[in-house]
């Protein structure tokens, strides 16, 4: 990187040390761990866009995905759930994927014509209705266990680390179904399939109780780090934090945060490497060939669309990791808080402001945006109060001047796009 590129990550890194001097350090740092997860999200964006030009705005469902991933690995299973329908819920299931199967193994082996269609017709009703009739039975059974508590099956009661490649790998399944539809499309339709597939996901979510609890969402996730409270309840921890004048109970939670952080800037590292050693070998070169001009390539022998189903699926599964680790931070799964507006356009943002095509740059914007993100309202909040300090109190212009503050974030984030895309076009570490 260049100096002045190293002096803009300084300049981030300020904003972070500010914030734990003015306001506290457990604020600086859930901050920090969050903005180490949203880089890792615009990692993945930028691979899709930066080195190959596609257009994905269904981020979103695959960062769900690997929130559900969460889940799956670490939850313990739910026996009584098992015992009343889990057999069943996944003998519906691979009925469901059996018709599925067997309807395309029709189609590549019969002859075109009216005979196809209709035994192909004739396999998919009769398919939905047994799969349908096997699995609500099965899901009404385990949904009904408890379900004030849990009513689903649970997951596999693993360390919670695994959950991260598994959410990568899920995403990255996803991703290939969604590719090997949907790839062939002109980028504005490739753009409304991802989304609307993304908007399926959540609904899934939502709505299928056995699965992940859906809108009872599912708390209690194991950690990888020690809880607070155990740290606090550790003589050696408390002598150690009263021996430097802190206090236990905020040492604790820092040190969480800071064992939390160490975890993801291992990753985070360890993603940076691999992306660029990926972008500057002759598969990254190709890619950004690809990118700039498809009929070229094509013409040089390249295989546009696998090459595309390629680094799509690539990441998608960086988005599912990120959204398992952030899940595992938070500590439970909530799908109502899966929007559009987090999940899409807010990485769209740091990547196009950090610089589409360059790692770094999308770490950068993925740090800084998502600073802005938190922080601009407070901050709003205080210049609003400060400019209202002298009106009435019953004036109508210093209500709406306050109320006002709540909306800064949008209006920041529109203003900074904005800005970069006047002065700085090819972001503020442009691709090399």
């Amino acid at each position: 990187m260049q100096p002045k590129h190293v002096l803009l990550f300084v300049l981030v890194g300020a904003l972070f040390i500010g914030t734990g001097f003015v306001q506290s350090w457990n604020t600086a740092l859930t901050i920090f761990n969050m903005g180490l997860v949203s880089a890792i999200m615009a990692l993945g964006v930028n691979m899709q866009w930066g080195y190959a030009g596609l257009f994905n705005v269904g981020v979103m469902g695959f960062v769900a995905l690997g929130g559900l991933a969460a889940v799956l690995v670490s939850m313990p299973p739910v026996e009584g759930a098992w015992a009343a329908g889990g057999v069943q819920v996944l003998l519906g299931l691979v009925l469901g994927a059996a018709t599925i199967v067997g309807a395309i193994l029709v189609w590549g082996r019969m002859r075109p014509g009216r005979m196809r269609g209709i035994v192909i017709l004739i396999i998919l009703v009769a398919g939905f209705f047994i799969f349908r009739e096997v699995f609500d039975a099965g899901v009404a059974r385990v949904e009904s266990i408890d379900p004030a508590l849990t009513g689903y099956l649970g997951g596999l009661g693993l360390p919670v680390v695994l959950s991260w490649p598994v959410g990568g790998l899920l995403a990255a399944g996803a991703a290939w179904i969604i590719g090997k539809t949907a790839l062939g499309l002109r980028s504005d339709y490739l753009a409304i399939a991802t989304l609307g597939i993304a908007e399926i996901v959540i609904a899934v979510l939502k709505n299928e109780d056995w699965l992940a609890r859906g809108v009872k969402n599912v708390t209690g996730l194991p950690r990888p780090v020690p809880f607070e409270v155990d740290l606090q309840a550790n003589e050696r921890f408390v002598e150690l934090a009263q021996g430097i004048g802190a206090d236990p109970v905020s040492a604790s939670t820092i040190a969480v945060k800071l064992a939390y952080a160490g975890l993801f800037i291992v990753v985070l590292l360890a993603l940076i490497w691999l992306s660029e050693k990926a972008l500057n070998s002759p598969w990254g070169r190709m890619m950004r060939a690809i990118r700039d001009n498809e009929i070229s390539a094509s013409a040089m022998g390249k295989n546009v669309k696998a090459r595309h189903l390629q680094i799509f699926i690539l990441g998608s599964a960086v988005c599912g990791l990120a959204g398992a680790m952030m899940t595992t931070l938070d500590g439970q799964l909530v799908p109502g808080t899966y929007q559009p507006l987090r999940f899409t356009f807010l990485i769209w943002v740091m990547v196009i402001v950090g610089g589409s095509g360059n790692n770094w740059g999308a770490v950068l914007g993925g740090f800084l945006v998502w600073w802005l993100w938190i922080q601009v309202e407070p901050i709003g909040l205080m210049l609003m109060q400060g400019i209202t300090a002298g009106m009435a109190e019953d004036s109508g212009l210093r209500d709406h001047l306050l109320d006002s503050a709540a909306h800064m974030r949008l209006l920041t984030m529109g203003l900074i796009l904005l800005l970069v895309l006047r002065f700085s076009p090819r972001g503020l570490i442009p691709e090399r």
